[in-house]
């Protein structure tokens, strides 16, 4: 009988957790033409987890991460929502892609669950009024403002041939450095999309050349950028391009090649280099990894959900959204964020890059 007894009890301490614990969602791709960005968000997002663990938790729990592959893709970003939902997840941050934040935005409202995406810069995103969806990084229209007013600084006067890729990402983008040159009295002699997977670009790269461009503009990712530069050079037409964030991958060089250096691009000021990081950084190192791009941006991510429960006091999705756009100031590895009504950061985040020996470097003022 003391055998019985003693087994039944150990057994009851081995069915009893011995901390609670929180789950957080992360979506985003690990596969197709932007893992390699998908990658860097979720390593910020398993680093600002780990640290946050061994601190002691959110509210005294432990952070449990969820991640679920979308591919960049719409419909498979919507499949991923409702697995989350599913799940009885209540904060996610996601996903990479605009077109595949804006569908799953919805699902997430819907279950009463937070959305916080380091990388979603098309403004649709947070125009139509949901309660639920935050950002850590800035928006297209400030980004394409960013962009026209190079485009109409250097290039007045000169053939600018603007690309897309057709997703509400690229087109989105393409479409606000459009409108800001055509505002400054620039017009564009090219206005191209092209398929997100395609490979030969030959019918578009006769159309730069016939257009004389002097610079051509790619609202897209890393992969198609790369393969029409590639395809550039192999011609031997030295056109330089300019894009934007989601071109920012050590990806982009190597698809590109060696002569891809001078290309441009539009992103956030390095937070590697951010004081507040500094530790953040190290640890990454340690780790063989290079927190560049997108990392510590999903590292934000994180550190702004639990700064929100934390000043709430409670994992109440909708009282954290409250906090958040009632004005919570959150220090986070790239600089203090705090947000508007609509769930947007309240200082512009972009800044020029240049490829240099197949990295890009950030440049001084433009």
């Amino acid at each position: 009988m003391k055998i019985i007894i003693i087994a039944a009890t150990i057994a009851g301490v081995l069915a009893t957790p011995a901390l609670a614990d929180m789950t957080i969602g992360w979506a985003g791709p690990v596969t197709g033409g932007s893992a390699a960005v998908g990658e860097q968000n979720l390593n910020g997002v398993k680093q600002a987890i780990e640290d946050i663990n061994a601190a002691g938790g959110i509210l005294g729990e432990k952070i449990l991460l969820q991640t679920e592959d979308d591919g960049g893709d719409p419909k498979q970003a919507v499949s991923v929502a409702n697995r989350l939902a599913a799940s009885g997840i209540k904060f996610v941050i996601g996903h990479q892609n605009s077109g595949a934040s804006i569908p799953a935005s919805d699902v997430y409202a819907e279950n009463g669950m937070f959305q916080i995406t380091p990388a979603s810069t098309n403004p649709k995103l947070t125009e139509r009024g949901l309660w639920n969806t935050f950002r850590t990084c800035g928006r297209d229209d400030q980004q394409g403002t960013v962009a026209g007013n190079y485009l109409i600084k250097n290039f007045t006067g000169k053939n600018v041939f603007i690309v897309h890729d057709k997703t509400p990402y690229g087109q989105g983008l393409a479409e606000e450095v459009k409108k800001s040159i055509n505002a400054g009295g620039l017009t564009e002699t090219g206005y191209e999309g092209i398929t997100v997977g395609d490979k030969d670009f030959s019918a578009l790269i006769a159309k730069i050349k016939e257009t004389k461009a002097d610079v051509v503009y790619f609202g897209g990712v890393y992969t198609e950028g790369g393969l029409i530069l590639r395809q550039l050079r192999d011609q031997g037409v030295k056109t330089p391009m300019i894009g934007g964030d989601a071109m920012f991958s050590s990806e982009f060089a190597a698809i590109a090649g060696p002569e891809a250096d001078g290309t441009l691009i539009t992103f956030g000021p390095d937070a590697r280099q951010n004081p507040a990081a500094a530790e953040v950084v190290k640890r990454f190192s340690g780790k063989k990894i290079d927190p560049e791009g997108f990392t510590l941006y999903g590292y934000a991510a994180m550190q702004v959900i639990a700064a929100g429960i934390k000043e709430a006091g409670s994992a109440d999705p909708q009282i954290v959204a409250d906090k958040l756009h009632g004005g919570l100031k959150v220090d986070t590895v790239i600089g203090p964020l705090s947000y508007n009504e609509k769930g947007d950061i309240t200082r512009l985040d972009f800044v020029f890059y240049e490829l240099k020996g197949g990295k890009f470097e950030q440049k001084g003022a433009e």
